[in-house]
């Protein structure tokens, strides 16, 4: 080998790629060859460890049936909310979603940190303002992009705002108390940036429709970083509601509890005639009817068999000795 800084020649080279080709040549033959490497972006953010979709949905699902309510108590009108899957998706995906101009509202939800969103489509609004003020909820097409909202739809807006907020306040209660405020309002989604393009948020979009074919939507945006110190509580919360041990344990203790004291009938059966009703109403005082005894009488809690037992005494008194159980089976 030439000596030109312990560079190889293009015939060397040459020679080694033939040695490779035809197998003359190991390669094989470093340190942890076997290793498996596993690309990590450290700018991404790390989701494998990250917030149970499951207990959104259920918080979701409470927040449905509150902003129902909430809506029909202040614009007199019984709308329609369906919650969509819960999404995890990147901010600038979002964002491209969304087309100017909306009721884009930054939300600060104190003690989460960070911003959130409330976007709220105008077809919504304005199904509002029309049901607000008597009309039948009609809603409006596509507005021109650099549309502002008057002092009126800014008015409808923030009682909607208050209903959501309301609404979002008790359907986390269970899980943590949270408090809702509006840091600022955009009707370009560009300019609201709670996080960098590339974050990661949590989609909560909730497709309404007050009035007469006026479908539109409300979305409720998270950062996945201002959720992911709760994501133990979350994940917790699904745990205890989908049931453990402990939690069954205590539902049998309070269930006992509460039904211990309640009061039932209980009869005995001593035997059965059957009869024809000539014959029952010819019966007269004094009249003798005859049974077989049976082996055993059945005992009855509020007229439904329960028990096969033996007749006998107890001193002074009758008294009857469970034998065996009736199962419903039976």
């Amino acid at each position: 080998m030439a000596d030109t800084g312990n560079l190889l020649t293009s015939e060397e080279i040459e020679a080694l790629s033939a040695g490779v080709a035809d197998g003359s040549v190991p390669v094989d033959t470093g340190f942890n060859v076997g290793a498996r490497v596993v690309k990590h972006d450290l700018a991404s953010e790390d989701s494998t460890v990250g917030i149970n979709i499951s207990a959104i949905d259920m918080i979701n699902e409470r927040f449905v049936r509150l902003l129902r309510l909430g809506l029909l108590e202040v614009f007199r009108t019984n709308p329609r909310v369906t919650p969509a899957r819960t999404q995890m998706l990147k901010f600038r995906e979002y964002t491209q979603m969304l087309r100017a101009p909306l009721s884009v509202n930054i939300t600060r939800v104190d003690p989460l940190r960070g911003y959130s969103l409330v976007t709220i489509e105008p077809t919504v609004i304005f199904s509002a303002l029309d049901n607000f003020f008597g009309g039948f909820g009609r809603g409006v097409g596509q507005l021109p992009p650099g549309r502002l909202f008057t002092p009126t739809e800014t008015r409808i807006i923030k009682m909607m705002l208050d209903v959501i907020f309301r609404s979002l306040r008790d359907a986390w209660s269970p899980l943590l108390e949270v408090d809702f405020e509006v840091a600022s309002s955009e009707i370009n989604p560009q300019f609201a940036q709670i996080v960098d393009e590339n974050d990661l948020v949590i989609l909560n979009r909730f497709e309404t429709e007050i009035g007469t074919d006026s479908k539109g939507y409300i979305d409720i945006v998270h950062p996945y970083g201002s959720l992911k110190p709760i994501r133990d509580l979350l994940r917790s919360r699904v745990q205890a509601a989908e049931g453990s041990a402990e939690s069954e344990r205590v539902w049998r203790e309070e269930l006992f509890a509460a039904v211990g004291d309640s009061t039932l009938e209980l009869s005995v059966l001593l035997g059965k005639i059957q009869t024809t009703l000539g014959r029952f109403t010819e019966l007269r005082q004094g009249d003798v009817l005859y049974l077989r005894k049976p082996d055993h009488v059945r005992v009855l809690i509020n007229e439904i068999p329960a028990y096969e037992a033996q007749v006998g005494r107890a001193g002074p008194a009758k008294a009857i000795r469970i034998e065996r159980t009736i199962t419903p089976e039976k």
